[in-house]
């Protein structure tokens, strides 16, 4: 696949089938993707939690929100679940400021995740205190992102924005998700 169809498929994808499951080494050469990627100063502050534990995946999948545009869905059911996760820490004794960073290593992380035939959704809507708790994070560690992975089981499309300007996802009745996109008109603001 070229990379340009890389990207149009990388989308968030939010319902999975349970097999294949994702596992360790899986999560672990997504980790090694993003360590090669630039780093503000080269701090290289991003720290990782990996799961793919089947029993303990739950305790995480309840401390995310998902989809707050689909407002008849509170997000996948159990066999629609992700079947794995890498949550990502940013490590306040090396900076405090993880906004380049974070961005960076997780879009990659996505790109090489669908590479391999797996997809996932990156969720900033966190309960950050619960999970903290559930996975015995200390206060040296921010909660950045988590990204929810597995193999998708749902269709997802790129739409033009309509001229009504609305740029939120939505669901169709064949459940296929269609995600709204500028043009790249609406983006360039002058040539020169």
């Amino acid at each position: 696949m070229d990379f340009f169809s890389l990207i149009k498929k990388t989308r968030s994808c939010r319902r999975f089938y349970q097999y294949p499951r994702v596992n360790t080494d899986l999560l672990k050469s997504l980790i090694d993707l993003s360590r090669m990627t630039a780093s503000a100063a080269n701090l290289q502050p991003l720290k990782y939690i990996i799961c793919s534990d089947p029993d303990m995946n739950p305790t995480i999948f309840n401390c995310l929100g998902w989809a707050g545009y689909l407002k008849d869905w509170s997000g996948p059911v159990p066999d629609e679940q992700p079947t794995g996760y890498i949550i990502m820490l940013g490590d306040q004794n090396i900076a405090k400021n993880f906004d380049m960073d974070v961005g960076i290593a997780a879009q990659t992380m996505m790109l090489g995740a669908y590479h391999q035939d797996f997809g996932g959704c990156m969720l900033a809507n966190i309960r950050h205190r619960q999970l903290a708790d559930a996975l015995e994070i200390t206060d040296q560690y921010k909660i950045l992102l988590v990204l929810a992975l597995g193999t998708p089981k749902e269709s997802i499309v790129i739409d033009p924005i309509n001229s009504d300007g609305d740029f939120r996802y939505f669901r169709d009745t064949q459940k296929v998700h269609h995600v709204p996109k500028r043009s790249m008109n609406d983006l360039i603001v002058r040539i020169y």
